[in-house]
């Protein structure tokens, strides 16, 4: 079914986009009087590409879903939430109602919460503890936004006007949308959230929840870009995203975190282009990284299936053997994400690299992105090092074959997609761009930086020198520059100590004995008094009475 859904929306994109047309249907829900609640729905090229992204791959998801979850109990309970969750991101594309796609983002983010804890164990509750927060940051934004737009009589994103609130209501866009898609300073949910099955992550981190942010970002560009900083502010929170994500991946031995990281530096480069007037550039990374990013979970969890479920790296390796067909659809989705000639990441990934070099005259900025670029290939080669060559650390490997088409369909599925997906959309010309004009020197240093970073991960792998043990440096990076105990544990902690602290001196202590537990046990303790002191003379007046009526009745 959803593979079908998923040909029909590519079929109606390309449609839309050779007659260059937009179809809106709007459904009048209530109308009282001058007052009318419609339903709108957007039809455009872009929303329908990207229902059809989500769709292909949600399909290839479920149907991986079938190997990767055979052994769960509540398989539907799991099938119905992954469905949900598509359908919220459904609502979010094709909505241009600010209020009513509170419907889909909400739905995301409380979906994603149940995903997140779907394995019930104090970690995966924690890491959905802080999914949640985070997220609900930027549902109060929407909520800001949608009063803010009162006054403009209606909630449509794409008839907005300015007026008094107009920077209030772009500033609250941006950072709902900042939250979503785990930018500075909101990253530290992005790692946590692979407490969540893999196939569920190969959804989420792919085409849907990370990918909303940067999608509302897109649908309100026209009024974004109007406003002064913007675009600056813009490209310095990506670039530091994305450095900050390459340095963190470097030192990480989490397999589903390194992907992790790599699809926030991936959303780091997806901002940095629509801070550069390249929305539709954006818009067709975030589409070929989807193809490719959902591949390597995939692959990565045909990995942790054969290792019992461990997702350490330092267990895995010489793999091959076993799994040939695995390392190799690894081994494609990490060209494409590092942008290699002809992959899919390569047609918009470097082209946004060339725009950054074109357009920039900050050397500093331009510097990290290249230097983002090059981690970027280290981090992929001691990714495939470790899974393809090195020796196998863990406990004796369960024998796994290839032989499940659940397993294998969805593979070779993706691989087409991050192999060809990027030329395909060049070629058909749906996002078109201007190509800009560089010498030699700047036009090849992407490619350079790339070939880099994998010599130099090679050359350290090889020699098998040890590291540097700088605890703060390593200690920064794997705590994401520090912003994991920042979103949690030490921002919880002063409020804790002053919670217990008054609990103890306050409601444990004088308040409670000043007010109704101290009122109680005075009142208890003068009736206990008084009832000593009244029960000798109760006994006295019982027993005249007894000697009354004793010598009345002789």
């Amino acid at each position: 079914m959803l593979w079908l859904m998923s040909l029909s929306m590519f079929s109606t994109s390309l449609y839309l986009s050779m007659n260059i047309q937009t179809i809106i249907f709007e459904w009048s829900m209530i109308s009282i009087l001058s007052t009318e609640i419609i339903f709108p729905i957007i039809l455009d090229p872009m929303g329908t590409m990207f229902s059809a992204t989500v769709l292909f791959i949600s399909a290839n998801v479920m149907h991986f879903s079938n190997f990767y979850m055979q052994d769960e109990v509540f398989v539907k309970r799991f099938t119905h939430l992954v469905l949900l969750f598509v359908l919220s991101m459904n609502f979010l594309i094709f909505i241009p109602h600010l209020m009513i796609l509170l419907l889909g983002w909400d739905g995301l983010g409380i979906t994603s919460f149940v995903l997140v804890i779907y394995y019930q164990n104090a970690k995966s509750l924690a890491a959905g503890m802080i999914t949640a927060l985070t997220n609900r940051i930027g549902d109060v934004m929407i909520l800001l936004s949608i009063a803010w737009t009162l006054n403009q009589g209606h909630w449509l994103i794409i008839n907005m006007w300015n007026t008094s609130l107009t920077f209030m209501i772009c500033m609250t866009i941006t950072l709902a949308a900042m939250t979503k898609s785990a930018q500075m300073p909101f990253s530290s949910w992005l790692p946590a959230a692979m407490a969540a099955p893999t196939p569920v992550s190969a959804l989420v981190h792919s085409s849907t929840l990370v990918t909303a942010g940067v999608f509302l970002i897109i649908r309100f560009y026209p009024m974004l870009s109007k406003f002064f900083l913007f675009n600056f502010t813009l490209l310095m929170i990506s670039t530091m995203t994305m450095f900050m994500a390459g340095m963190s991946a470097m030192v990480e031995t989490d397999l589903k975190k390194i992907i992790a990281l790599s699809t926030l530096s991936q959303l780091g480069v997806m901002m940095c282009s629509i801070s550069l007037n390249l929305p539709n550039l954006a818009f067709f990374h975030l589409i070929t990284h989807a193809m490719f990013k959902a591949l390597l979970f995939v692959c990565a969890g045909s990995l942790i299936h054969l290792h019992h479920h461990s997702q350490d790296l330092r267990h895995m390796g010489n793999t091959t053997n076993q799994l040939p067909l695995t390392m190799g659809c690894l081994l494609s989705a990490n060209m494409a994400l590092c942008g290699l000639p002809f992959m899919a990441g390569f047609y918009s990934k470097d082209m946004i690299i060339e725009m950054c070099l074109f357009n920039t005259s900050n050397m500093i900025i331009m510097s990290m992105t290249l230097v983002a670029t090059m981690m970027t290939a280290a981090y992929s080669i001691r990714l495939m090092f470790t899974a393809l060559i090195s020796n196998n650390m863990s406990l004796p490997i369960q024998y796994t074959s290839e032989t499940s088409t659940s397993n294998t369909t969805p593979m070779l599925f993706l691989t087409t997609g991050a192999i060809c997906g990027g030329s395909i959309m060049n070629w058909l010309s749906i996002l078109p761009y201007k190509e800009p004009i560089l010498n030699m020197n700047f036009k090849m240093s992407p490619l350079i930086v790339t070939i880099l970073g994998a010599l130099i991960m090679l050359n350290k792998i090889m020699s098998n020198s040890p590291s540097p043990k700088i605890f703060m440096y390593n200690n920064m990076n794997a705590l994401m520059w520090f912003l994991v105990p920042l979103s949690s544990q030490a921002i919880l902690k002063l409020p804790m100590n002053m919670c217990i602290n008054s609990t103890k001196i306050m409601d444990q202590g004088w308040m409670e004995m000043a007010s109704a537990q101290g009122t109680f046990n005075n009142i208890s303790f003068l009736s206990k008094k008084l009832q000593n002191f009244q029960f000798p003379i109760f006994s006295v007046h019982l027993t005249m009475i007894l000697v009354f009526y004793f010598m009345m009745f002789m």
